[in-house]
């Protein structure tokens, strides 16, 4: 059973059973069947009542005053009961009316002061806005007028392009089969700025058979730079800003995945401060964070895209280079190594400090066929460089197994 708000149930009610014309006809009928009631049978009763004619006369004469009495008393009552009625119907939409402003005024107070912005939109493929809470200039840069029935500009364009699509899919599809639908994505601001946000809303249907959907939309661009920061902490050195250790073991292992499907070579190259020692103690444990971080951006900058440069621990750090054999390794071993020589790290004090490192490379498969070998081949090859003077480069021995492999 359809339930009409109480507003439009009283004026329903009003127009329907007491409008203007049936009241009027109401008040004559009454009137006529009065004076029809009246012309019918009072003769007879005044002869009746009065047989003498001398009296009878003179109730003839007072008759027509008291028809007129009658019949007046009897509109009166008619419509006085039609105007109570009148009066009673108006003064409670008056009242409905009182109340349904009352309620507006709240829910506009509410979508005022939501931390976002409220929505109501058509489920057309594009989004087209039927409203927006006022909290949509703050969250998007534009004014609820710009947004609404694509004013200015779509709502749905303002999602970054690459997401685009997927999020119109998962909104419609989720909506249409009557669920919550809640989901996260990036878009641009009037400004220019991107801010990621979190929509949650569901589907309606409408009389007409089509879907509008309801919702909210809050800005969670901090939370999603506290989780890219807790993910980078968890991934990267907190004072080189490099690869930690177990990043860069994962990155190890699935570059050597990488080169066993495809059989192809894959260098590793263990670099190692010369005299580290040497720097903390003559100028301080912040020189020697000063120097592992300049070095840091030095191997950082020096390497090509595909390469990742990690801090295994201490003053150790590992470069891994995919798809790349011995030569060009060493060549690439070599040039950083002259490169973190001919730049001396600057320190606060205005002293430069010169800094050397050594340098051991290991190729797969030719100097191990695993992890823990390949890995322990460049450890290896590098205190040789260091044996040898440091400040220079080493390349692992061939590891035996893989001759007997390729024979």
């Amino acid at each position: 059973m359809e339930h009409l708000p109480p507003e439009d149930g009283g004026f329903n009610r009003l127009r329907k059973h007491h409008g203007p014309l049936r009241r009027s006809l109401w008040v004559v009928l009454v009137y006529l069947v009065a004076g029809l009631a009246w012309i019918s049978f009072s003769d007879q009763a005044v002869e009746a009542w009065f047989p003498d004619t001398r009296t009878l006369s003179e109730i003839q004469t007072w008759k027509g005053f008291l028809f007129v009495v009658v019949t007046g008393f009897t509109l009166f009552i008619v419509v006085f009961r039609q105007l109570s009625k009148d009066r009673m119907l108006l003064s409670l939409q008056a009242r409905q009316r009182r109340e349904l402003r009352h309620r507006e005024r709240q829910l506009t107070v509410l979508m005022d002061n939501l931390p976002g912005m409220a929505f109501r939109c058509r489920d057309d493929g594009v989004g087209t806005l039927l409203f927006a809470s006022a909290g949509c200039e703050q969250l998007t840069g534009y004014s609820p007028e710009e947004l609404v029935d694509r004013g200015v500009v779509s709502f749905i364009d303002l999602i970054v392009e690459a997401k685009r699509g997927e999020v119109a899919r998962e909104i419609s599809g989720t909506a249409q089969t009557g669920a919550h639908f809640s989901v996260e994505y990036p878009i641009t601001r009037k400004d220019g700025r991107k801010v990621w946000v979190w929509a949650r809303g569901c589907g309606l249907k409408e009389d007409d058979g089509s879907t509008v959907l309801e919702g909210i939309v809050l800005d969670i661009s901090d939370r999603k730079k506290l989780e890219q920061e807790l993910e980078k902490m968890a991934t990267r050195d907190s004072l080189t800003g490099l690869l930690n250790r177990r990043e860069l073991n994962r990155v190890l292992e699935e570059e050597l995945v990488r080169a066993q499907r495809y059989q192809r070579p894959l260098a590793i190259l263990w670099i190692d401060f010369d005299h580290f020692k040497n720097i903390n103690d003559n100028w301080g444990h912040a020189a020697g964070d000063l120097v592992l971080c300049s070095v840091s951006r030095i191997l950082e900058s020096s390497v090509r895209s595909v390469d990742s440069v990690g801090r295994f621990g201490g003053e150790e750090f590992v470069v891994v280079l995919p798809e790349m054999g011995e030569k060009e390794a060493l060549e690439t071993a070599e040039r950083l190594r002259k490169k973190v020589r001919h730049k001396p790290v600057q320190l606060e004090s205005g002293h430069k400090v010169p800094v050397t490192v050594s340098i051991g490379v290991s190729v797969y498969p030719i100097h191990g066929t695993s992890l823990g070998t390949l890995s322990a081949a460049a450890d290896k090859a590098m205190y040789q460089a260091k044996k040898q003077g440091r400040d220079c480069v080493a390349i692992a021995p061939p590891a035996m197994r893989v001759h007997n492999e390729t024979t």
